[in-house]
């Protein structure tokens, strides 16, 4: 059930070894937030959720594949992300720590020795977090000198610089969608910083439906099939098989097979945490944002908030149910590397601010304004615009309860115990049913991994007649 990255991923694994999979799908595509559509004007292709792929050239399951063969093409931009201030600078993420410490004046030093040995063992690092099982890591030392970086705040992480990167890693480390000052939200700006530096934080050619579409390809090559529009709402919906994985939220999981669940484990269940939601924005625009900073007309992904205080502020704002004045937004400007996103000379952008859990408030003023104090003239290219509160996205794409997208709040304890306090966290103790969704680990992100670690549970407990 769904068919998201993590599902496709499942099913590929499980056809690959000879299963009879079907595939089911309620919306009319597949891709669960890894979609393109035409949401603003027509020629203007905008990715539904997803348009940074940031774990996709890093993961060890599209690694495996290779799905360059079937004409998909990552492309990453000159700079990765970039984060702007008052004034007209920016601080950038390049291609090395050299050239990107060369820009960040006095913090140059600070994140050379910060970033360099973990990007240095990116090949070691990122596969180990990436891993969908709790082992003993085979190469204990990247992983503890990550650890002892990550394990803190990000309040606690920019103590060590005095410059324009304490607002690089307030913007990076807001990913986590939790406020700065809890512990493991420096984990997520190193962690992603890392794959900037490692992988390029690219985006797919045409829209991110194009990685979908080369995974469906492949499973249907293995024999598989995929049903889209076909919502599930109970187990008799579906046909008779040995085994169901739900690419789905926890409480999908129950509303559909609660009868076949424990009640220790729907209990547990209830007790899973959705993190804040996020309202977007996507626009159609008659021409590229005119930033302040040039840095920022270079790079995809840009980072709005000011300074580590003022983002530190709005983030602390939304963790105690309110939403903030001056936003922290994510900003995507596909067009930077792919034209095809838009008629010629025009643009797509989209970006979103995080609001409590479950909002039904419209930030698109609030975000443009953000937008305009770093891009004056901003507002003079836009030609239409399409907005989507917290609460109307999970109206269209289930698995984002309340409008959170990471698929649950990345608390230190939920991203060890994910979505239960269990050692497997894709069994759910009812023979034959799995959770292979982002509610799993290694958590949020397009890397299918979780699907890869629910497919191999089921291959493992196949192998051991544990469905009868």
């Amino acid at each position: 059930m769904g068919s998201g990255p993590n599902g496709l991923a499942a099913a590929l694994v499980l056809a690959r070894a000879g299963l009879s999979v079907e595939v089911f799908e309620g919306a009319p595509t597949s891709g669960g937030g890894c979609r393109t559509e035409e949401l603003t004007l027509p020629g203007f292709h905008h990715d539904v959720c997803s348009t940074i792929q940031s774990m996709a050239p890093l993961s060890p399951f599209f690694i495996e594949l290779g799905l360059e063969r079937r004409g998909l093409r990552l492309l990453s931009p000159e700079v990765a992300f970039a984060h702007p201030f008052d004034g007209g600078r920016a601080a950038t993420v390049h291609g090395t720590v050299d050239e990107t410490a060369a820009t960040l004046g006095v913090d140059g030093g600070p994140y050379s020795r910060l970033m360099g040995p973990l990007v240095d063992a990116a090949p070691i690092l990122v596969p180990t977090v990436l891993s969908p099982l709790r082992s003993i890591p085979r190469h204990p030392l990247p992983m503890a000198r990550f650890a002892l970086a990550g394990v803190p705040s990000a309040a606690h992480l920019v103590r060590r610089f005095s410059g324009d990167a304490k607002g690089l890693f307030a913007g990076v480390s807001s990913h986590a969608m939790m406020a700065l000052d809890t512990p493991l939200t420096a984990a997520f700006g190193i962690f992603l910083t890392v794959a900037a530096h490692a992988g390029g934080w690219p985006l797919v050619e045409g829209g991110s439906s194009g990685l979908v579409d080369a995974l469906v390809s492949e499973l249907e090559d293995a024999g598989g099939t995929v049903r889209t529009g076909e919502w599930i709402r109970s187990m008799n919906e579906l046909p008779p098989s040995r085994v169901t994985l739900f690419d789905t939220s926890p409480q999908t999981l129950v509303a559909v097979a609660g009868e076949r669940l424990s009640a220790r484990y729907v209990n547990a269940i209830s007790r899973f945490r959705n993190g804040p939601g996020v309202c977007k924005v996507d626009w159609a625009l008659s021409g590229p944002v005119p930033w302040s900073a040039h840095e920022c007309r270079r790079a995809a992904t840009i980072h709005l908030g000011g300074t580590f205080e003022e983002v530190a502020s709005a983030e602390a704002d939304v963790a105690r149910g309110r939403h903030a004045e001056r936003p922290f937004c994510i900003v995507v400007q596909p067009g930077v590397v792919d034209a095809s996103r838009a008629p010629s000379g025009h643009a797509t952008l989209w970006a979103y601010c995080h609001v409590p859990n479950g909002s039904t408030v419209d930030m698109t003023s609030r975000i443009e304004a953000q937008i305009e104090r770093f891009a004056p003239g901003f507002g003079d290219l836009v030609l239409a615009r399409s907005t989507i509160t917290a609460a109307q996205s999970e109206q269209h794409n289930p698995n984002y309860v309340g409008g959170d997208i990471n698929g649950g709040v990345g608390t230190l304890r939920q991203t060890i115990f994910r979505p239960t306090m269990s050692w497997n966290p894709y069994r759910t103790g009812a023979p034959g049913l799995y959770l292979c969704s982002s509610a799993t680990p290694p958590g949020g992100g397009v890397h299918g991994m979780c699907g890869v670690g629910a497919a191999r549970a089921v291959l493992q407990d196949l192998k051991h007649n544990l469905f009868q």
